[in-house]
């Protein structure tokens, strides 16, 4: 069938079936034009297709039988083919490059040349070098030089493109990744040519550049300009791509695995995108806002009516922190004392003209410290600090502030005194006084040191709470330890406060009142004591519940001395989509077995930690030994404790999004 009519198309070539017998093969010309460059470079690559015999088929003489020969091969090796099927002599560039009407190269073309007496004509076929031969065989030559192509060119110049664009582009990711990681804003009010400051994303890109010429050649004013890779959109499908691929080796981690929930919104798309399910869900970890605790309509109670394993924990740091803030609003004295701070923290860092002169008089107190002896220098030792307004959603700020309170004190006092000085309203100066009275009062003392001791051990529970590392096990560990050092402090803490206040008091020139007075304040201190331990109770009474007792008992410290087999036997029991009927029978058996095993292990015997127990297993084989355990383990280990994690992540993306630090659109 002919392809060279107009409109005709041949179907899709093949080059792995092309004939290679030549006799076999079709007209090259009946090959489509589209695929006849094809074909020619299959042939090529291929080579002359010359079949080795010890003996080819003999053809029939006047006087004796000749054949063909072996050697013809090495002396016309680059083009002569034989073809066994016909017994002829082919020429492989000629049938490659034939004029479309033919020549005197037809013989070795169509197959008709067998004359082994007259050997010589297929020198007569090669001919001189302008020869129609020799011309084919030049054509092959340049066919197979690939530099020498129009396509060649044209692949090379957008491979060199490709090249540059991947350098740009990589550059670019860098400074987004590093923006994001750092939660600083992309863009800049004027991004200009002739701003001196075009932006952090700009800037930092441009910085990158100045110190590799590689990146210079191919960026900003060097790149394409319908391809700069600056505008806020591309900027976006950059994090976007960023937060795809994030989320995708998430995923491809997750696999098949029981996974937890910090999720507020659009919940049940994103388990759709992901191809997530509902019944591998196997805890919730929220900060307890009514439309995620709601016993019918919540967050909450909306999974659980889907998942009864998806087990819901209020995040341990985030119940502290309304633990402390129920106290300083319930407790009239401690409400009144944070509103007094919060009012002289604003009196004082009100203007920037304030806030230095607060530093300046901090640092000269410093310095005559350290002439005087009474301060020692060293390394992160007397580190400048301020005043920041104590507030209910910044975790830890009551704290930090009540510290740095007490350090630069009379600091605090001389600005006031100042500020009321200069002051020319009267009201100005009265709302000063009455500040200052506050200051130089026995009862704003004794409340400042008794809250920074309290808030000091809850403090420290609190940061515990908030590391990335933490587990249900040890959450408990720091509650319970909180709780006993809140009794200490009731039982045996009252004497080394009050000499405390009482030495503050008198370095200041503040009256420490009589013994009756006393008495009063010590009834104060028991009620503040005992107001917060009832909070944590109630708080965290959730924490007593039967599930974390039963996962406390996975705790592998003091050579698993909390193992339990019954609790734990328990525990599986609150996951009857992870343990069947028969699995929880073999379990007991396995449990014994298990806490045998661990006991006089040496390698698990040191061990602290649930999570430390998980990644020895795992090194040692035990997550396959102890199959069922193993699977106790990682239950415990994705039950969430804090979502503090994903607080600041909502913050670094609240300022990565500022409106006024980041207009990701153009003015």
């Amino acid at each position: 069938m002919m392809y060279n009519l107009p409109g005709a198309r041949a179907p899709e070539i093949n080059a792995s079936n092309l004939p290679s017998d030549p006799n076999l093969r079709p007209k090259f010309f009946d090959y489509h034009p589209n695929d006849q460059n094809v074909v020619q470079r299959a042939y090529l690559l291929r080579g002359p297709n010359q079949p080795r015999q010890e003996v080819y088929p003999p053809t029939p003489d006047r006087t004796k039988l000749r054949r063909f020969k072996l050697k013809y091969y090495k002396q016309y090796g680059n083009w002569l083919e034989y073809s066994i099927d016909k017994d002829a002599i082919f020429c492989l560039h000629c049938y490659l490059w034939r004029d479309e009407y033919g020549d005197h190269r037809e013989a070795f073309i169509n197959g008709r040349f067998r004359n082994w007496k007259n050997i010589k004509r297929i020198d007569d076929h090669v001919g001189d070098h302008n020869s129609g031969h020799n011309q084919a065989c030049l054509k092959s030559e340049n066919l197979m030089k690939q530099e020498q192509h129009i396509e060649t060119i044209l692949v090379k110049q957008s491979d060199q493109e490709r090249i540059d664009y991947r350098i740009h582009l990589t550059v670019s990711l860098d400074c987004i990744l590093f923006l994001l990681r750092q939660g600083l804003a992309f863009r800049g009010h004027d991004e200009s040519e002739n701003s001196k400051n075009r932006g952090n994303f700009l800037e930092f890109f441009k910085f990158l550049a100045s110190h590799n010429e590689k990146v210079d050649s191919v960026s900003l004013k060097n790149a394409p300009q319908n391809n700069l890779l600056t505008s806020p959109d591309i900027q976006k499908d950059l994090v976007n791509s960023c937060v795809v691929e994030t989320v995708n080796v998430i995923m491809k981690d997750l696999g098949e695995e029981l996974f937890v929930v910090h999720l507020r919104h659009h919940l049940g798309e994103f388990f759709g995108k992901h191809a997530l399910s509902f019944m591998r869900l196997r805890g919730q970890g929220y900060d307890g806002p009514s439309n995620i605790q709601g016993q019918f309509n919540g967050l909450k109670a909306l999974i659980l009516n889907e998942n009864k394993s998806a087990i819901y924990v209020h995040c341990f740091a985030h119940q502290l922190q309304l633990a402390l803030v129920h106290v300083a609003k319930d407790i009239k004295e401690i409400a009144s004392f944070f509103t007094s701070v919060s009012n002289i923290v604003n009196v004082v860092g009100v203007s920037c003209k304030r806030r230095d002169n607060l530093r300046n008089k901090q640092a000269a107190k410093v310095f005559m410290q350290f002439k005087s002896g009474e301060l020692s220098s060293g390394r992160g030792l007397n580190q400048e600090i301020g005043l920041k307004r104590p507030s209910d959603t910044r975790w830890g700020s009551h704290y930090g502030t009540l510290v740095n309170f007490i350090v630069i004190f009379s600091s605090v006092v001389e600005v006031l005194d100042e500020v009321m000085e200069e002051s020319s309203s009267s009201d100005k100066k009265g709302e000063t006084q009455v500040l200052l009275d506050l200051m130089h009062s026995f009862e704003f003392c004794f409340i400042l040191h008794l809250m920074r001791n309290l808030l000091g051990i809850i403090n420290d529970l609190s940061k515990a709470l908030q590391r990335k590392d933490q587990n249900i096990v040890n959450a408990l560990a720091l509650v319970k330890v909180c709780k006993e050092r809140l009794q200490q402090m009731r039982e045996g803490g009252w004497d080394s406060l009050f000499v405390d206040v009482s030495s503050f008091c008198g370095k200041h020139g503040i009256d420490v009142p009589q013994m009756e007075a006393k008495f009063n304040h010590l009834e104060f201190f028991y009620g503040c004591i005992d107001k917060q331990r009832v909070e944590l109770d109630n708080r965290f009474d959730k924490v007593n519940t039967e599930l974390l007792l039963c996962m406390a008992c996975l705790n592998p410290n003091n050579s698993f001395s909390a193992f339990d087999v019954e609790k734990l036997i328990r525990l599986a029991e609150f996951y009857p989509d992870d343990f069947s009927e028969q699995e929880r029978m073999v379990l007991r058996n396995q449990l014994e077995t298990y806490g045998i095993d661990m006991k006089y292990n040496n390698t698990f015997a040191t061990l602290k930690g649930i999570s430390s127990l998980a990644t020895t297993m795992v090194e040692r084989g035990k997550n396959i030994t102890y199959d069922l355990v193993y699977r106790l383990i990682k239950l415990s280990l994705i039950l969430p404790v804090s979502t503090a994690t994903v607080e600041r992540s909502f913050s670094v993306m609240n300022i990565v999004k500022n409106r006024l630090r980041n207009q990701m659109g153009d003015e």
